[in-house]
């Protein structure tokens, strides 16, 4: 058309000037691809709500996505995971925004970070929304895989400012209560890297290459040297102030984590246990401290605990427990899902790490009066909805057969339909854990890929479907609705 003569090269040089940007890692991209534009999840009561509607959830864990996304040449797993994950009607995914100290740590030592893990975070979010699926993110481990709160009690015991040794300090020691908060949002300023981290040159992948091209059009002018177009060395140091967790900036989307509804909730803490404390004082003051904490910053997000669901030696029901070992680990399901700012509970289910001692069959009864316990503390007491994060069977029982695991899935997931069917607090699970081929240094006893096992498969999806179908099939999109239909 007459006019655009002018436009053009214009159109050109710019399209040129965003590409060679991008190549290097400084392009931050503002939106994501469109028709998979993502909004907030709410809490309404016992309930989820996403756009005005009734929210529940089929999905599973996959802890392992961020150190598996550090190398790009393994990072296509990450994305078949969470693609395979879309196509069984899978909505969210929980895994771990936490490696404290160790073989590539994202936090190395108290607020210092490696950027290079933090991106490999971005990219697991990027690319988790452009699946439409929701990220549960945990923010630290009670236990010792991945540093946990071992590693900030020995943080605090190497800088000879720790009040004990004792892992259970993490919960009452001041300073390692400084170096958490500092970790969910540094409480000073950072104005570039840790002495000694580089921030190196990358070529765009082939997904941000087509999401360019989505966004600003074709262009010739990419080129793979980035010595060249970079006016910044590639082995010089960048500055940044986005070394934080809440309030980080993914490199790849542009969008702070506190401000991306890819982001489902943040996870408190994996399993929280204060054995040195039985009351469940020291807990619960930590609990309401941090939560109060991270609301203050991000209020755009949900956020729970990470309990395991164990009931206090003063609680009514701790008769429920597998036994009284659990109602004297510091923790207690009712007490502590009562605070304020927790929106959701989560409660984990494994009778074969708690029984050693039982049948298959007599295990499957204590599951279903475990499962019904914990929805009718949130259908009459707590009034939110509570989620089953993680539950599974494991391989390794004498008596295992494979069959059991579909036996034992349906039982968990049968009940939470009969809730959500009912307009009740049972809103969702997350299976612990889905696997792709490639990765078993991730497994364990629990975990499995699961169109390998086509019971399984069939299971998962019957599941993605009949929620979908309480909520209403017309108000889905992509997978969902295509799948279900």
């Amino acid at each position: 058309m007459g006019g655009n003569g002018v436009l053009y090269p214009i159109l050109g040089f710019a399209s040129c000037v965003a590409f060679i940007y991008m190549s290097f890692g400084d392009l931050k991209l503002s939106s994501l691809p469109k028709g998979l534009s993502l909004s907030f999840v709410e809490r309404n009561g016992s309930h989820f709500i996403l756009d005005g509607k009734p929210l529940y959830v089929n999905g599973w864990n996959s802890y392992w996505l961020m150190a598996h996304s550090m190398d790009e040449n393994s990072r296509g797993r990450v994305s078949a995971m969470l693609q395979a994950g879309a196509k069984m009607g899978l909505t969210v995914c929980r895994t771990w925004a936490f490696n404290d100290g160790g073989y590539e740590a994202l936090q190395i030592s108290p607020g210092q970070f490696d950027e290079r893990v933090f991106q490999a975070l971005d990219y697991v979010i990027a690319e988790a929304s452009l699946h439409g699926i929701r990220l549960l993110l945990s923010l630290v481990n009670n236990l010792q895989a991945y540093g946990g709160k071992t590693q900030y009690v020995k943080w605090a015991w190497q800088e000879g400012i720790g009040l004990s040794s004792s892992n259970d300090s993490f919960f009452f020691d001041p300073s390692i209560r400084k170096y958490f908060k500092n970790y969910v949002l540094s409480l000073r300023a950072m104005n570039g890297y840790p002495k000694g981290l580089v921030h190196r040159a990358r070529s765009p992948t082939k997904r941000q290459h087509e999401h360019l091209i989505r966004h600003i059009g074709p262009t010739n002018c990419v080129t793979d040297d980035t010595s060249k177009t970079n006016p910044k060395r590639a082995d010089q140091p960048s500055t940044s102030r986005d070394m934080t967790v809440l309030t980080r900036k993914n490199t790849i989307t542009g969008i702070e984590y506190r401000n991306d509804p890819t982001i489902f909730a943040w996870e408190l803490i994996n399993e929280p246990r204060c054995m040195s404390d039985p009351s469940g004082d020291t807990l619960q003051e930590w609990l309401e401290e941090m939560t109060g904490f991270i609301k203050s910053i991000d209020k755009n997000h949900l956020l729970t605990i990470g309990l395991e669901g164990f009931y206090g030696p003063e609680s009514p029901k701790s008769a429920v427990n597998p036994g009284e070992w659990a109602s004297t680990l510091g923790s207690d399901f009712v007490r502590n899902s009562n605070i304020t700012n927790v929106d959701f509970t989560s409660v984990h289910i494994y009778p074969d790490h708690w029984f050693h001692d039982l049948g298959f069959e007599e295990k499957q009864r204590y599951v279903s009066k475990w499962v019904r316990s914990h929805i009718e503390d949130c259908d009459k007491e707590l009034k939110k909805p509570v989620m089953f994060t993680e539950y599974g069977l494991s391989n390794q029982n004498k008596d295992f057969q494979a069959s059991q695991r579909e036996q034992f899935y349906r039982t968990i997931l049968d009940i939470i339909y009969k809730s959500a069917k009912k307009k009740g607090s049972g809103v969702g699970a997350l299976v612990w854990q889905f696997l792709v081929e490639g990765i078993e240094e991730y497994n364990d006893d629990f975990g499995l890929v699961p169109w390998e096992i086509p019971s399984i498969h069939k299971l998962t999806i019957q599941q993605s479907c009949r929620l979908a179908r309480i909520q209403g099939l017309n108000q889905q999109t992509g997978n969902l609705k295509q799948l279900c239909s």
